[in-house]
């Protein structure tokens, strides 16, 4: 009886440790967020050309994020029984916004960050094939702007700032 008592207390444990730092990752990528916001990645390989391009970079940003011991007891009950493992969803959520942020932090310079990929793997958490973490690779190309060109028939000026 003891050992149940002692498991239902580690796992009320688990779930307040883990809301609670689940809770001040989000309010980290949300502050660091709204530092990118006018700072777009875009999937395509279209910028803005009437623009020089004064600079461009390969940018990387990766990040393991693991589920904490509450949600993954959870998930193992859905694996048992079936369907949606809805305690994952915020493991992948914060993995890819984690990943996208780093790969910006990587250029903060830069005004756009075209051609823009994310890669997802899981890492076995050792017990049979059940998922305890996610590791997310965000790349891209970031470009930063310079002058502004104003194009006559076939030749191309440079405004002077």
């Amino acid at each position: 009886m003891a050992q149940i008592i002692v498991g239902i207390a580690l796992l009320i444990l688990a779930y307040f440790t883990g809301r609670y730092f689940e809770s001040r990752h989000y309010r980290s990528i949300k502050r660091r967020e709204e530092r990118f916001f006018a700072q777009p990645a875009v999937t395509g390989e279209l910028y803005d050309s009437t623009y020089l391009i004064e600079n461009s970079e390969f940018v990387v940003g990766s990040v393991v994020v693991s589920i904490d011991h509450f949600k993954r007891f959870i998930a193992g009950w859905k694996l048992m029984f079936g369907g949606e493992l809805s305690t994952y969803s915020p493991l992948l959520d914060r993995g890819r916004r984690e990943a996208l942020l780093r790969m910006k932090e990587g250029a903060p310079h830069a005004d756009i960050y075209v051609n823009c990929r994310l890669e997802t793997s899981s890492i076995s958490s050792g017990q049979g094939n059940a998922m305890g973490t996610v590791e997310v690779l965000a790349y891209a190309t970031a470009i930063t702007y310079g002058a502004r060109v104003e194009r006559v028939s076939s030749e191309v000026r440079t405004e002077e700032a």
